[in-house]
């Protein structure tokens, strides 16, 4: 179940919502059944037998961090953590991979495992072993209550796609929030916005993206290429930044505050500024729980380099089990060794438009690398960006995507900018602004409805991962 659809505005919402708000705020616990009840069946509905993986999961790392918090055996209980959470992500998203390449390296012919990936494994998977992670580093202490675990780690607006939240965030929240009508509102709107990204900007961009890549990299014209690989960038952003919106929205509405996930990545002059903008969750949890106990950057410079190309090996992994995934994580881990060690101090120097190309070029370059279906696609769409047009009608061919999408093009590169901040500044305090903004949202909402309703291509790529 996708927050961009029928069933989940009009059937789930509309069930969910009075079902939970009709238990009284006093009423902390039964309050909190309610959402572990409406959550357990957003996630069965979409995967029936999955569900029972992400039950494991919850047991599990209940019963680790319990272990560990009774002070005995503490390593030992960690270690049984990090292998139970890395078996069940192997076993269901990797084994295939792992068998493949396998047979391909040792000719033998083991058959594949054929398992259905669960959606969203990797994003609970993660946040089971941080709450683990933070229990040992005593960050918070082992929860007793293993419905205050599930709630956590099921929770629905974040469950299939994030943003990572750590246990720490929510656990006050658990015990005691208010849900009040204004931050109720405020989360409808960042909910709408979301669902406007996502239906108005990100599918636009994803029909252009969708076409071009599924050409033959070997006789697509570069202007073309151009316009694809660009068509994906804006596509990705919106599509991942809009759930990101739709799941703090919801957050907002039910009284938790989850952290932000995105802040504006696009305007970047760097690729290590990019990753501290862009999916802020993950950059983190693979930063605090991987980077820094293999030493960070408190250690000799060779030691530094294996600790990125580790980190990123990993981080192209948790997206997707293939090699091109790979290849684009050990990419950026080599773009930010150098900025690292010398490229950094040059950005600084060097004039700000310089930097946002350079870094802009770069991320479009690695979303191709992203996006390919494999590492010989991605070789052909990158000789293709950089061949010589032969005739006009491949500038004819760019031109009718940039002609025929113009206002969503626009839309993008506009509110891939800070706009909406910079507005909030200048009008801060001014009567006629709340109205103003109310009515838009409602305006948005439905226009987005609409391209619900009408649309039949309506993919959510983080539902891979």
């Amino acid at each position: 179940m996708v927050f961009s659809s029928m069933v989940f505005l009009f059937l789930f919402l509309t069930v969910s919502l009075p079902a939970y708000f009709l238990v009284p705020a006093r009423c902390r616990r039964a309050r909190n059944l309610v959402l572990l009840a409406v959550s357990l069946f957003f996630y069965f509905f979409g995967e029936p037998v999955g569900i029972l993986l992400m039950l494991a999961s919850i047991a599990g790392n209940w019963l680790f961090a319990r272990g560990i918090g009774a002070g005995r055996r503490a390593k030992a209980w960690l270690i049984v953590s990090v292998v139970f959470n890395l078996v069940l992500l192997g076993v269901f998203k990797y084994a295939d991979f792992l068998i493949t390449n396998l047979n391909a390296l040792t000719g033998l012919a083991l058959p594949p495992l054929g398992l259905a990936m669960p959606i969203g494994i990797s994003f609970f998977t993660f946040q089971g072993m941080s709450y683990v992670f933070d229990v040992y580093a005593h960050r918070v202490p082992a929860q007793r209550n293993i419905l205050h675990v599930a709630t956590y780690i099921s929770m629905f607006p974040q469950l299939v796609a994030g943003p990572i939240v750590r246990y720490e965030t929510v656990a006050a929240e658990l015990e005691d929030r208010r849900e009040t009508l204004p931050r109720a509102a405020e989360g409808a709107r960042r909910f709408i916005y979301g669902l406007a990204k996502k239906m108005l900007l990100s599918n636009a961009m994803g029909e252009i993206a969708a076409a071009v890549f599924a050409e033959d990299p070997g006789t697509l014209a570069a202007p073309v290429a151009w316009v694809g690989a660009v068509a994906y960038t804006f596509q990705i952003f919106f599509d991942f930044s809009g759930y990101s919106d739709m799941a703090i929205g919801l957050g907002h509405i039910l009284g938790f505050t989850f952290p932000e996930n995105f802040r504006y990545p696009y305007v970047s002059r760097s690729i290590t500024e990019f990753w501290r903008r862009w999916h802020m969750s993950l950059s983190t949890w693979f930063r605090d729980y991987v980077y820094i106990p293999l030493g960070g950057s408190r250690c000799r410079p060779a030691r530094q380099l294996f600790n990125l190309l580790v980190v990123w090996a990993l981080t192209g992994l948790w997206h997707g089990a293939a090699w091109n995934f790979v290849a684009w994580g050990l990419y950026f881990a080599l773009i930010l060794a150098a900025e690292k060690l010398f490229l950094l101090k040059v950005l600084q120097r060097a004039p700000r438009a310089v930097g946002h190309l350079y870094a802009l070029t770069l991320i479009v370059l690695g979303w191709v690398l992203f996006n390919s279906p494999s590492l010989s696609h991605a070789a052909g769409y990158f000789a293709a960006l950089f061949r010589a047009p032969d005739t006009a009608r491949d500038a004819g061919q760019a031109l009718y995507y940039l002609r025929q999408y113009l206002p969503e093009w626009l839309c993008c590169i506009l509110f891939s900018l800070p706009v909406a901040p910079w507005l909030r500044q200048k009008l801060d305090g001014r009567a006629w602004v709340l109205p103003a903004v109310t009515a838009a949202a409602c305006a948005l909402f439905l226009l987005a409805l609409l391209s619900v309703v009408s649309s039949s291509f309506n993919p959510f790529i983080y539902f891979r991962f």
